[in-house]
C-alpha cells in the first residue's frame, strides 16, 4: 500500500474539485442571490486543504496498485461527500446542519436523489445549480474524468477504473488505454447531456432549468429545481424527452461508445442485456398503465402519460416525479418500487442491482432445474451466443448474497432508530439502489427522520455506488495483511 500516493491522488482530486464550484459561484454573481461568499470561502477551503495535501508528496511517481485503487475509490467519495457539504452549510439559504449537508451532498454525488430539503423554489439559483451538478459530475463517477488526467501526473488509473465502474464485467475496456477509455466516455456523456438540455429548452423549459435538468436527468440522478420534480412543468412534451434520456442513461455506455465509433445501432438490438432490460420496462409498463385505468386512477391517456413516466423514473432509478405513485392504488407502489432493484444496465448511470446480474442469476436459475432433469449434462450459461465463464456466476452470486445481507442489516439498523418497517424497508431501497424516493415518512423527503437515520442511510448511498464490494474489501483483516 503507497499511503503517500493516495495522499497524492486525494489532494489533486480535492484541487479538481474546486474548481467545480466556480459555476455556481459565476450563476450566484448573475443572479446577485447572496450565495457568492459561501461559494468563494468553499472553493478557498477544499482548494487549500487539497493543495496541502498534495505538496508534501507531489514528488511521488509511483504505480496505484489494485489495493490502493479500491481505498481511493472509497476515499475519494467520503472525501468529496464531506467537502461537497460546504457551501450547504455556509450559504444562508438553506443553512443546513452538517448531517442533512452531507447527506444532501452524498446523495448528489451517488446520484441517489434523496432530499433533506423542501421550498426548492426559493433557494438560491446557485444552490440549486451546485446540487445539479454533483449528480452529473457524480453521474459517471468523476474518477473516470480523473483517470483521464492520472497518466499525465505519473499514475495509471486502471485500478480506480476496476474499482469504481459498475457491472460485473468491469474488465472489459472500450478502448486498449484506460484513459482514452475514460476520455471517450465522458464526450458520450457530454454529447447526451447537451442534447437532453437543447430538447428541455426546445420544450419549453427555461435556459437554467433545461441545463439543470439535463445534468440530473442524463446523471439518473432525480433532483429537481422544484418541489414537484417535472410534474411542475406539466408538459407531455417535456416527460416524453426526460423518459427518452433516462432510458438511453439507462443502458451500458459502451453500447453508445460503439454506435458512435461504428455509426451502427444494430448492438442495440443484439445484446442480451438490453434485450432483458427492455422486456422488464415493457412488462412494467403494461402492468402499470392497464392497473391505473382499470381503478380509474386516470382516464386511458392520463394512466399511459403518468403510469409510463413513473415506471422508467423510479425503474431506472432517476426518481423524477410527475405524480405520487405512493398513493396510486393496489400493488402498484411496491411493483414500481420493487423495479428499482434491478435498475439500469451495467456500465450506465443507474443504480440497483443492474439488469446483467439478474438476467445471470435468472439464467443460472434455469440451469440449476435443468441439471436436476439431466444430472450429467454439461449446460453452459450464455449472454447471446457467449458463454459466460463460472467465476463471474460466482462473483454475481456473490453480490446478490451480500447485497440481501446488507439489506437486511441497514434495515434493521434504521428500525432501531424508530422508523416503521415500511419507511425502513423503502428507505434502504431507495439509497442501496440510488433511486430516492421512497414509502412512508419518506416519500415526499428525508428531512423528517433522525440524524441518525440520516448517517446509516448516507453509509447506505455509498454501498450502492460502489456496488458493496469495494467497500466491504475494506474492512476484510486479509485486505491489509501485506
Amino acid at each position: 500500500m503507497h499511503l503517500t500516493v493516495i495522499a497524492r491522488v486525494l489532494g489533486i482530486f480535492l484541487m479538481l474539485f474546486s474548481l467545480t464550484m466556480l459555476p455556481p459561484m459565476l450563476v450566484s454573481v448573475w443572479y446577485q442571490d447572496g450565495a457568492t461568499e459561501a461559494f468563494s470561502i468553499a472553493m478557498s477551503l477544499v482548494l487549500g486543504i487539497g493543495f496541502f495535501s498534495w505538496l508534501p508528496v507531489r514528488g511521488v511517481k509511483k504505480e496505484l496498485k489494485t489495493r490502493d485503487g479500491f481505498i481511493v475509490a472509497a476515499l475519494f467519495w467520503l472525501t468529496l461527500g464531506l467537502a461537497g457539504t460546504l457551501p450547504f452549510m455556509l450559504a444562508d439559504n438553506p443553512g443546513l446542519s452538517f448531517a442533512d449537508a452531507f447527506f444532501e451532498s452524498l446523495s448528489g454525488w451517488t446520484t441517489t436523489g434523496a432530499t433533506v430539503m423542501t421550498g426548492l423554489e426559493y433557494l438560491p439559483k446557485s444552490i440549486l445549480w451546485y446540487r445539479q451538478q454533483l449528480q452529473w459530475l457524480g453521474g459517471m463517477g468523476i474518477i473516470v474524468l480523473a483517470v483521464a488526467i492520472l497518466p499525465m501526473l505519473g499514475i495509471g488509473g486502471m485500478q480506480l477504473f476496476r474499482a469504481e465502474m459498475p457491472g460485473p464485467l468491469k474488465d472489459s475496456k472500450l478502448t486498449p488505454r484506460i484513459t482514452e477509455t475514460a476520455k471517450a466516455l465522458w464526450y458520450i456523456y457530454l454529447s447526451l447531456t447537451i442534447a437532453c438540455a437543447l430538447a428541455y429548452w426546445l420544450a419549453g423549459m427555461s435556459t437554467f432549468d433545461a441545463i439543470a435538468h439535463s445534468f440530473s436527468t442524463v446523471g439518473i440522478g432525480g433532483f429537481s429545481t422544484y418541489d414537484a420534480s417535472i410534474g411542475h412543468f406539466d408538459s407531455a412534451a417535456i416527460d416524453t424527452i426526460a423518459i427518452f434520456f433516462m432510458l438511453v442513461a439507462a443502458l451500458n455506455f459502451s453500447l453508445h461508445f460503439y454506435a458512435w465509433r461504428y455509426k451502427t445501432l444494430r448492438h442495440y438490438f443484439v445484446d442480451a442485456e438490453v434485450k432483458f432490460f427492455f422486456a422488464i420496462m415493457g412488462g412494467g409498463a403494461i402492468l402499470t398503465v392497464v392497473a391505473l385505468y382499470v381503478t380509474e386512477t386516470y382516464d386511458l391517456a392520463g394512466s399511459f402519460r403518468y403510469g409510463l413516466f413513473e415506471l422508467v423514473s423510479i425503474a431506472t432509478t432517476a426518481g423524477f416525479g410527475t405524480a405520487d405513485f405512493s398513493v396510486w392504488p393496489v400493488f402498484l407502489p411496491v411493483l414500481l418500487f420493487m423495479m428499482a432493484f434491478i435498475g439500469g444496465c451495467a456500465g450506465s448511470t443507474g443504480g440497483g442491482m443492474k439488469a446483467i446480474r439478474i438476467l445471470l442469476v435468472f439464467k443460472q436459475g434455469v440451469r440449476e432445474i435443468h441439471r436436476l432433469i439431466h444430472p450429467n449434462a454439461i449446460i453452459p450459461v450464455k449472454l447471446g451466443k457467449q458463454p459466460v465463464s463460472d467465476r463471474i456466476l460466482e462473483s454475481v452470486w456473490g453480490f446478490f448474497a451480500l447485497y440481501v445481507v446488507t439489506f437486511m442489516v441497514m434495515m434493521l439498523a434504521l428500525m432501531a432508530t424508530g422508523l416503521d418497517q415500511v419507511t425502513a424497508f423503502s428507505a434502504v431501497g431507495s439509497c442501496l439502489n440510488n433511486l430516492g424516493p421512497g414509502l412512508g415518512e419518506v416519500s415526499a423527503h428525508y428531512g423528517n427522520i433522525s440524524d441518525t437515520a440520516k448517517w446509516i442511510l448516507a453509509l447506505t448511498m455509498l454501498l450502492g455506488r460502489l456496488e458493496i464490494f469495494t467497500l466491504l474489501v475494506l474492512i476484510t483483516p486479509g485486505f491489509w495483511r501485506s
